[in-house]
Formats: structure tokens, C-alpha cells, sequence
């Protein structure tokens, strides 16, 4: 995709469209260098070939839910303040100056190259040493690189918030068992008020990691790199990297019961790499949703303490 001419577009774009609200975008190429956007909803469409209704998830003003989509030629994030569409080989991601966008915008530029030859030389003479077989180094294509340091950033965001919460509530919910007031009755009720919203948001990015998780097709849509080579050259494979056509290990932990067993197999080796990746930021999420519960839990044990020494005095609404 050039770099340039989508910017005298994007410039272009925003003298004619008077009436759209510009916003503020990042792009980072596949080096990691990044270019400050000002463009309107056309412009990002016209660079990315993004339909309307997708674009329109990212928009701050209408409150979506987190969503992963993964389309044709681009993947479509909307994870909490993680605005981004990914193609093959670049990140545009929103609102590059928020306070909680900024590490990530560092973080890309950091991760997003590729390692160099000498680099992946000597990586690869480091895994040989430590294992016999010498196999190759698992790198993954530009778009999964791109998702990783997305879903680490939101799965640290939120255990970060779940961490602030819980050093609050637990020391306010002891107060109030040693002395019921009218202070530390609101105090605990706005901490209950604050960890349900909490909860909601974490279990919806735990959903979307379980359903990308129970579907393998949805999981291989999100390997754009494979599928522009296969519309490209679909009968050249002597030099495509490996992660193109799939692993030949089969460590899977989820299965399709309703494929056949062949096509299953085949499906399961193509996305076992991000599954495993996967799997892992759905665990530390389902961790987050888990002290989360504890928290309730103590909330509940404290409201009925509270409760059967006070029957007539409800602790919260």
C-alpha cells in the first residue's frame, strides 16, 4: 500500500468532505514507522477498503461494544479505548495521543519489524542448541504480530483496573463490617457500582476471545498475509514462509465436532499458532473475570454480615 499517495488522498479528502468529523489516526508500516493521520471516515475507507458498517464500530461517539471482525483484506478492532484496523501490512490505529494509546503506539513500533537477518541468524542458532531437532523459529505474519500487542495491551489494561479496584474495596469493606456508617455505606456502594461495570466490559472481551476461540474459520480469516499471497500466486509455494500453509504439529486444545475429520485436521494445523496465542490472552482474561467474581463474592458475604446485624438496614440499593 503507498504510503504517500494515500496521504495527498487523505489531504485531499478533508477540503472536500466539509461536513465529516475529522479524527485523529496513527499508521505503522511493517518497519514500525509510524504516520500521523488527520481523516475524515472516506479517506480511511478509500485506504484501507473498509465497508461503512465496519468503520462505523470504531466510531467513539456510538458506543459499540468490543468487537473482532475479520474481513477480507482487513481486521477491524474495537477492544475498550483500542481503536485499530489491520491490514497485510500496516495498523491505523485512533486517537494516537490518549494517555492509554501511547504505549501502544510505542509498543508497535517496537514489535511490528521483522527480525533482521543477522538477528534471525542468530536466533535460529540459539533455538538449534536448545532443541535437537532444530526446528524453525516461529514468527508470525505482520496482522498477527499487530493482534498480539493489541490483546496484551487490553488484557494488562483491565487486570491493571481489576488490580486498582480490588486495592480499594477490600480495605473499605473491612471498615465497614467495624463500623456501619453512612460514609462507608456509599463509599462500598460506589465500589460495587464501579465493579460491576468493570465485570460487564471484561467478560465482553472474554466472549469475543471465546468465540473467536470455537470457531477455526473465524481464526483463519484473521491470517491476511496467507490469504492476499494465495489470491496473488496460489500455485507458488517453494518459498512461501512456513506459517502460510499451517504447522504440521497438531496440538490443538479446541475441535470442531460437526467437520469432517480431514478437513478438521487440516484446519486445526493452519490456525494452531494463534490459537495457542489465543488461548493464552483468553486465560489471563478469564483470571481478571475470576478475581473479579472473588470480589463480588466478598461484597455479598459483607452485605449479608452487615445485613444480620442490621435487619433493617439494607447495605446497598
Amino acid at each position: 500500500m503507498a504510503l504517500a499517495g494515500s496521504v495527498v488522498e487523505l489531504q485531499a479528502s478533508s477540503v472536500k468532505k466539509k461536513t465529516a468529523v475529522s479524527r485523529s489516526w496513527i499508521l505503522l508500516d511493517h518497519y514500525g514507522k509510524g504516520t500521523v493521520l488527520d481523516a475524515d471516515k472516506y479517506a480511511i475507507m478509500r485506504l484501507v477498503q473498509i465497508h461503512a458498517r465496519d468503520l462505523r464500530i470504531l466510531d467513539p461517539l456510538l458506543s459499540y461494544p468490543s468487537t473482532i471482525l475479520g474481513r477480507e483484506k482487513v481486521i477491524v478492532l474495537n477492544l475498550e479505548h483500542i481503536k485499530a484496523i489491520i491490514t497485510a501490512d500496516e495498523v491505523l490505529l485512533r486517537d494516537p495521543t490518549d494517555d492509554d494509546v501511547v504505549p501502544i503506539v510505542e509498543e508497535l513500533r517496537r514489535r511490528l519489524p521483522k527480525v533482521s537477518a543477522a538477528e534471525q541468524g542468530q536466533g535460529e542458532e540459539e533455538a538449534c542448541a536448545q532443541d535437537g531437532e532444530g526446528g524453525e523459529e516461529n514468527e508470525f505474519p505482520f496482522e498477527i504480530r499487530a493482534l498480539e500487542v493489541l490483546f496484551e495491551a487490553i488484557c494488562s489494561f483491565l487486570d491493571a483496573r481489576t488490580r486498582e479496584l480490588e486495592t480499594s474495596a477490600y480495605p473499605a469493606l473491612d471498615e465497614l463490617t467495624s463500623k456501619i456508617s453512612s460514609r462507608n455505606l456509599d463509599r462500598v456502594r460506589k465500589l460495587k457500582c464501579a465493579m460491576t461495570r468493570l465485570t460487564i466490559r471484561v467478560q465482553k472481551i472474554r466472549d469475543e476471545l471465546e468465540n473467536l476461540l470455537d470457531d477455526d474459520d473465524d481464526m483463519a480469516d484473521l491470517y491476511l498475509s496467507r490469504k492476499l499471497a494465495a489470491s496473488s500466486s496460489p500455485t507458488s509455494s517453494s518459498d512461501a514462509p512456513y506459517w502460510l500453509y499451517g504447522s504440521p504439529n497438531t496440538g490443538s486444545k479446541r475441535h470442531k465436532s460437526s467437520r469432517a475429520s480431514g478437513t478438521t485436521v487440516q484446519r486445526e494445523n493452519d490456525v494452531e499458532e494463534l490459537e495457542m496465542l489465543l488461548e493464552a490472552y483468553f486465560m489471563q482474561i478469564d483470571g481478571t473475570l475470576n478475581k473479579l467474581a472473588t470480589l463480588r463474592e466478598y461484597i455479598d458475604d459483607t452485605e449479608d454480615y452487615i445485613n444480620i446485624q442490621n435487619l433493617n438496614t439494607p447495605l446497598i440499593a
